[in-house]
């Protein structure tokens, strides 16, 4: 108990990607750049399912959570990553980093249950098309998106719980960008080997779990798309996947690999320019994945746009009529 007290006292150090002065700032650029792009793409998706009556699908419901998530996720992160490159002061509260882990594990975990949920959706419409709107109606569907939230929150509970209450006696640098528990595990001077069984057990569960059921559901998918007899048919349906399993392969692949790990193989310094990808690259990405290939999505942001257009016409014509000489 005296360890832990004194834990409760101590404040971190994070660490910043690279030391050279002249490279901290050229990655400040390109990370606030693709930030503000993250911000504006999926704000963007968000506006245009949300103004767009054709959009009111459950495919759509979900990809809504995906963006809102894809904004949330950086928002943890991004900020005191930035603050990190240009002040000299690197520290973050113990409370701090305990908010930080768990909020961005809770939303991290979700994501990947919101990701097995859309694949369930595509394996619903279509290969039970007839009863697809009974199964996936908006209770379900909300539900689904709910229970993702859910279980996300309960299993960072459980990962932060148990990491905060080791005992960290020697250096306090983390040797990563934000708090997360492979780095404060590394960091930690007591025995970690429960906290380990707990980060294989619930990080494998959530994902390998998750990322089975998507493999399921396409090979379900991809096995009646090819029995539609028509090409157009099948270029149709597997435009609706091929999107989501992109964003599938990018994101998973990356979890995997950080996460589902022993101790002894952590690489700090490449887990962090891994991390970089799902917490910064990646959310930014999934709007131009999602969007290039659906036409359904380009045709609302082009209504979107049209609409923003006629309102600054019609602002810019009410002021010249408000000016104009009598």
């Amino acid at each position: 108990m005296e360890e832990s007290n004194t834990t409760v006292l101590m404040d971190f150090y994070l660490t910043e990607l690279s030391d050279l002065p002249e490279v901290q700032i050229a990655l400040f650029m390109v990370i606030l750049l693709i930030y503000l792009t993250t911000l504006a793409g999926n704000g963007s998706i968000l506006m245009a399912i949300g103004t767009d009556a054709h959009l009111q699908t459950p495919m759509y419901f979900f990809l809504s959570n995906l963006s809102l998530l894809d904004i949330l996720c950086p928002t943890v992160i991004v900020p005191k990553m930035l603050q990190i490159f240009l002040s000299k002061d690197k520290k973050i509260s113990f409370v701090g980093c305990i908010t930080q882990m768990y909020v961005f594990a809770s939303f991290a975990d979700a994501e990947c249950l919101l990701l097995a949920a859309m694949a369930y959706d595509r394996y619903m419409a279509i290969c039970n098309p007839l009863i697809y709107p009974a199964l996936m109606s908006h209770r379900v569907c909300f539900g689904l998106v709910v229970g993702s939230y859910l279980i996300g929150s309960v299993t960072s509970l459980i990962h932060t719980y148990y990491t905060f209450h080791l005992s960290f006696c020697g250096s306090n640098i983390i040797n990563h960008f934000f708090c997360d528990v492979p780095p404060l595990l590394a960091l930690s001077c007591s025995n970690t080997h429960i906290n380990e069984i707990l980060l294989f057990a619930l990080c494998g569960f959530i994902q390998m779990s998750t990322f089975l059921l998507i493999v399921i559901s396409y090979v379900y998918v991809i096995c009646t798309i090819l029995r539609i007899h028509s090409a157009e048919g099948r270029q149709k349906a597997f435009s609706t996947c091929t999107s989501h399993l992109t964003a599938v392969a990018l994101y998973y692949g990356t979890l995997l690999f950080t996460y589902l790990r022993p101790s002894s193989s952590y690489i700090l310094n490449t887990d962090k320019i891994v991390s970089v990808f799902y917490t910064v690259v990646f959310p930014m990405l999934n709007p131009l994945i999602y969007t290039l290939r659906n036409e359904e999505v380009k045709d609302a942001f082009n209504k979107l746009l049209q609409r923003k257009l006629k309102n600054k016409c019609r602002l810019e014509t009410g002021n010249t009529h408000m000016h104009k000489p009598l």
